[in-house]
């Protein structure tokens, strides 16, 4: 260790009466307390929201501005996290979801075995009976018997929280409900049938980006991608030409599924540029920064020609809804409002493309439900790739770190593996300001880093550089108080070299 730190360490030691080899410093020590200063964004991180999008988190998800940039941040390192963990946890994997105020990623094993895994990530286990995998095989056995469905019932949805299946039907159709499932050959024990008044139906009017027109009808755009745009299935069928919203002739539906999925791709002329920019109703653009899926519970942000901005959260993935048209699966669930000439718009969490408007019920006056057909599904059916704002990318990997003003080594021995740093203990910075760091790792693994700071209670982790690549740099502004970085091993093994500045 640096002599400075040395030093450092061992006078925090002495004036709190801290042993350094625990690790933990005691909690009658110097208070962080619970109004320390929330996590900054790292380098690897998303840029935050746009202000739009931020002013309308603030409005309906009672924020103040700060909390909202907070959340949005906090947010795109649970989904990062959600798919790391999907990944290795495999089959033992239970669904994830944020929090009621997104402070905490719980993440549900079916194998109590795995929970120092998922601690490892930064997120908190829950043991569930039902993996991921099995609630989605039964959901798939409802949607193979769609057919003929009786109109009691308005759809169909995993929910993670409960690790069980739900069924929508009219106030005192229950009894309709419980036929379907029967039908489908699903245990009703994983099945709850809900009474709802919802009638969802698309709404075919609506305008999330500019408008477009086909015939006699109006849509909108969902998210430019390269030829054209994306939007709602209902909206046309391929072949359908469009004009914008100026009337100008602008394109043709290449493709269009509706019902079963609701999505459309346009091809556009020369008279069109498509931008990676939604319109946000209020003299400005929203920019799109890429299309990470948020998890459940994550703030969602939607804009329609009809009711403006609006901000929710989602409830629920893979959704089937039974419309009048027929079904749709793979929706997703959100408590947003939205009206008619909402439908086919842009849906983001943050800065990150979510999906397009489908259909729903209620309105902006008491409320309703609105689902979105995800973005991602819509790109892979059809091969096209988003079109961004033309932000610069994230700055390469390093390669090396130098000039820190500590440097320190060590050694992963596997997948799954980490280390603290510095020394397997910990450091105290007793000014605000800004810890920057930089890890340089071999050729060929997937290294990531994480910023802890101890919180009175605990370690929180306050700042991550999650890239899929050996090397990671993160910078954090934050108060005086107790830190320590956490060097994980996604995948792979070998030796690191860990640089960092603190105030």
């Amino acid at each position: 260790m640096d002599r400075r730190l040395r030093s450092l360490v061992a006078a925090m030691a002495t004036a709190t009466g801290v042993v350094v080899a625990l690790g933990l410093p005691a909690q009658a020590g110097p208070s962080v307390g619970a109004a320390a200063e929330a996590p900054q964004a790292a380098t690897a991180a998303p840029a935050v929201a746009s202000a739009a999008i931020l002013a309308a988190m603030q409005r309906d998800l009672n924020l103040t501005a700060e909390q909202a940039r907070q959340r949005v941040v906090r947010e795109y390192a649970a989904a990062l996290t959600e798919a790391k963990l999907s990944k290795q946890l495999g089959a033992a994997f239970g669904g994830a979801w944020l929090n009621a105020d997104a402070s905490a990623l719980i993440v549900g094993v079916t194998d109590l075995s795995q929970a120092d895994l998922v601690r490892a990530s930064g997120a908190q286990p829950q043991l569930v009976a039902r993996s991921q995998r099995s609630l989605d095989a039964l959901k798939a056995r409802l949607d193979a018997s769609a057919a003929g469905i009786s109109r009691s019932i308005s759809g169909w949805y995993v929910d993670v929280r409960a690790n069980d299946i739900v069924v929508l039907a009219k106030p005192a159709t229950a009894g309709v409900a419980h036929a379907f499932v029967a039908r489908a050959g699903v245990d009703a024990r994983m099945v709850r049938v809900v009474e709802s008044t919802e009638s969802p139906r698309p709404l075919y009017d609506v305008r999330g980006g500019d408008a477009f027109y086909m015939g006699g009808g109006r849509c909108s755009i969902g998210f430019s991608v390269n030829g054209g745009f994306v939007t709602a299935g209902h909206c046309g069928t391929a072949g359908t030409a469009t004009s914008g919203y100026n009337q100008v002739a602008q394109g043709t539906f290449q493709a269009s599924s509706f019902p079963g999925n609701d999505y459309a791709w346009v091809a556009v002329n020369a008279n069109w540029t498509p931008v990676g920019v939604v319109n946000n109703y209020n003299g400005g653009v929203v920019g799109v920064a890429g299309s990470t899926e948020a998890a459940v519970g994550a703030s969602i942000c939607r804009s329609g020609s009809t009711t403006g901005w609006h901000c929710g959260s989602i409830q629920a993935k893979n959704q089937t809804v039974n419309y009048p048209q027929g079904t749709v699966n793979g929706l997703t669930r959100t408590n947003v409002c939205a009206e008619p000439g909402d439908s086919g718009g842009s849906w983001l969490s943050g800065s990150q493309a979510q999906g397009v408007t489908s259909g729903g019920s209620g309105n902006c006056t008491s409320g309703g439900t609105t689902y979105y057909q995800p973005v991602n599904e819509i790109l892979s059916a059809y091969g096209r790739t988003l079109i961004t704002d033309g932000s610069p990318p994230p700055p390469p990997p390093p390669t090396g770190c130098s000039g820190y003003e500590f440097t320190l080594t060590g050694s992963l021995s596997g997948t799954g593996a980490s280390q603290y740093q510095p020394d397997g203990s910990y450091y105290y910075s007793s000014l605000s300001g800004t810890h920057r760091a930089c890890l340089d790792g071999p050729s060929g693994v997937d290294f990531d880093l994480y910023l802890q700071k101890w919180n009175g209670f605990g370690w929180s982790t306050v700042a991550s550089a999650l890239s899929p690549y050996p090397d990671e740099t993160l910078s954090y502004s934050g108060t005086a108080g107790y830190y320590r970085y956490r060097v994980y091993s996604y995948s792979g093994s070998g030796a690191y070299t860990l640089g960092f500045t603190n105030p």
